[in-house]
């Protein structure tokens, strides 16, 4: 069994957890890893424009629509090697997937979903409150720019693109007050954020944990997803014994409500689901140019329909 998997070391570092995991469940089962470059790492450095619309960025448009938009971009050339048989998993984080899944691909499993919260990286200490008048936090998440401004609209929020620790370094080498990065993706490289401070080449910086009834994470956030070829019986039945059901049920959830929207990178909305004792719970924070954003929350079992009922009162 092979898997792909993007060659950053956040990946590699979630390649590794699913290696090790289906070591562990089937021994006699060789695995192999194959790294893929895309379209995303290629441009990691630099700022590029979403398409007009969700729609227009990858979409329920075939095979050869690969790769159109932002999140296509970090996913295309793996889903590529998927459908060519190159590999049989597809190792992603789940918030890079487009919304509307590729034909001829399916999701897996889903490993259990790490913190989910967003955190404030500073080279001075301090939570977002501690900041200075006018001071200078850098992210790439449009969502992000959005929370930020509406918990300090005095703020100047730049933008910030590269892996986990190329937008560290960034941090280090310019005079902004802080990042904002994904507390999941900073564990998984050995980060403790619980401690409040971390060590980076050398250099000690602050972590605050953001709070998440401002901080409403991306759909899919601290989970790593498995996409397989939707014919392959044996590829399903091996990732059957990592699965970890509560958490695809939750991802299931929020990637419909994100299809419903027609959401992805360029739409500043925040969702999540949590399951407990059988039930969803399902929050979204979707914001408008101007003005607070549009809040909804809505339960049940099936994760289609909860997905549905928070669109609908979202939107109503």
């Amino acid at each position: 069994m092979v898997l792909g998997t993007r060659g950053s070391d956040l990946a590699r570092t979630q390649a590794a957890m699913v290696e090790r995991a289906l070591r562990a469940a089937w021994p006699e089962v060789e695995i192999g890893v194959e790294i893929i470059r895309t379209r995303g790492d290629e441009k990691s450095g630099a700022s590029f424009q979403l398409a007009a619309s969700p729609k227009d960025q990858v979409g329920n448009l075939g095979y050869e629509k690969l790769g159109q938009g932002r999140k296509g971009m970090f996913t295309a050339e793996i889903e590529r090697a998927l459908l060519d048989r190159r590999i049989d998993v597809a190792v992603h984080s789940a918030k890079d997937l487009p919304s509307e899944m590729t034909p001829g691909l399916e999701l897996g499993a889903a490993l259990a979903r790490a913190a989910m919260e967003d955190v404030l990286i500073t080279k001075a200490g301090g939570d977002l409150a501690a900041l200075p008048e006018g001071a200078t936090v850098a992210t790439g998440s449009v969502r992000r720019q959005h929370q930020l401004r509406r918990v300090r609209a005095d703020l100047k929020v730049v933008d910030l693109r590269g892996n986990v620790p190329t937008r560290l370094r960034k941090l280090l080498a310019n005079e902004w007050s802080g990042i904002v990065l994904a507390r999941a993706g900073l564990e998984r490289l050995g980060f403790d954020c619980g401690s409040g401070e971390l060590e980076f080449e050398g250099q000690a910086l602050c972590v605050a944990v953001l709070s998440m009834a401002d901080f409403l994470p991306a759909g899919g956030q601290g989970i790593v997803a498995l996409q397989i070829r939707a014919e392959d019986a044996e590829a399903r039945r091996f990732l059957a014994a990592i699965n970890h059901a509560e958490t695809l049920r939750c991802l299931r959830a929020e990637r419909e409500f994100l299809r419903l929207l027609e959401g992805d990178c360029g739409t500043p909305v925040g969702v999540i689901a949590d399951l407990r004792a059988g039930v969803l719970t399902m929050r979204a924070q979707l914001f408008e140019e101007t003005g607070d954003p549009r809040s909804a929350t809505a339960q049940g079992e099936e994760p289609e329909a909860v997905a549905r009922e928070l669109w609908e009162s979202i939107n109503g």
